[in-house]
């Protein structure tokens, strides 16, 4: 059963979402101690999202829609406290138990200079005294425009430092983690970015920066994606054919496994809900990696652009819907 497109969920399975969004997800979180081989069952700390799709048996899709709960670990029903288990349906619609992981922001691996650069190379920011001695680095995911002026697209935690840095700071290319310098290397200037918020739903993860001179950024999307069939994203349908250019792992593809997931992710601001997110699955092993935060997600049938990566664990990715991405900034893509 294919679901379409995340505003094609029928109204009777939306609510299901919805009532376990409640249930799971909307309460405080239980943080787990960090304590090697210790895992806790309770749905406050296991349930790190909810979303919706085709139940799942032995491997393989049906024709019935489940609301899918995503949990860290996925343990034999025996294992579980009664009172911590899960519920087998929720407003007459079955639920579907996904192993995720635990979903963190994905930040960096080593990767060089260029010029001009290009969507899928090592971006960062620098941070001051006495934090200075921090490097880290993240993925240039597309180049945007409102206006006349261009812009980089990125992540808000790989530009903004999570709301951190100011207005105007340098973004360099490669980031300070891959051997940036600091005095040769700025290529954009941070300009705006949508706030994450700790105490309320996120939507997005996304911030841009002003390029600092036409030359020194192209917006060819680098290795085996190329340049964009089109300016105008592609909406996700679940099952969709994906691939992205990152950092971390370079050239992956996979499938869009739930167009509109609700997850909870590790920032550094503490654990974040967003809505409506796009879950992919890679077709072989990981689809992202550290580093990769901040990637272009390309329909790899169509050419066109559909999401912006944002984080992930083992073989499941999280990104942004890329037209919720363009709304909140006012920005269009660059081809």
């Amino acid at each position: 059963m294919a679901l379409g497109t995340r505003h094609e969920i029928p109204a009777a399975l939306r609510a299901a979402k919805e009532r376990a969004q409640g249930q799971f997800l909307s309460v405080p979180r239980i943080r787990a101690h960090r304590v090697v081989h210790r895992i806790s069952a309770h749905p406050q700390h296991n349930v790190v999202g909810v979303g919706v799709g085709a139940k799942i048996v032995n491997g393989k899709a049906t024709a019935r829609p489940s609301v899918r709960l995503y949990v860290a670990h996925k343990l034999a029903r025996p294992l579980v406290p009664p009172e911590h288990r899960l519920p087998r349906e929720i407003e007459g619609v079955e639920t579907d138990v996904v192993e995720v992981g635990r979903l963190r922001a994905q930040i960096p691996s080593p990767r060089r200079r260029h010029r001009p650069a290009r969507p899928g190379c090592s971006i960062g920011f620098r941070l001051e005294a006495p934090l200075d001695g921090l490097l880290m680095a993240g993925t240039l995911g597309a180049v945007v425009a409102r206006g006349e002026a261009q812009f980089i697209l990125s992540n808000n935690h790989v530009l903004a430092n999570e709301n951190q840095l100011p207005v105007g700071a340098p973004i360099y290319q490669p980031g300070l983690l891959d051997h940036g310098d600091p005095q040769s290397d700025a290529i954009a200037r941070l300009s705006h970015f949508a706030p994450l918020i700790a105490s309320g739903p996120n939507r997005v993860d996304c911030a841009i920066a002003e390029i600092l001179a036409p030359e020194l950024i192209g917006p060819r999307v680098m290795a085996k994606v190329g340049k964009l069939a089109s300016p105008q994203p592609i909406a996700v349908v679940e099952g969709m054919a994906v691939e992205k250019v990152g950092r971390g792992s370079g050239y992956t593809l996979g499938k869009a496994y739930d167009v509109s997931a609700t997850l909870t992710l590790d920032y550094e601001l503490g654990d974040l809900i967003f809505v409506n997110q796009v879950l992919i699955r890679g077709t072989s092993g990981a689809f992202s990696e550290y580093g990769d935060s901040g990637a272009l997600v390309v329909g790899a049938d169509s050419g066109r652009a559909a999401g912006l990566l944002i984080g992930g664990s083992g073989e499941f990715s999280i990104a942004n819907h890329l037209e919720d991405v363009l709304t909140e900034l006012g920005a269009s893509l660059v081809v």
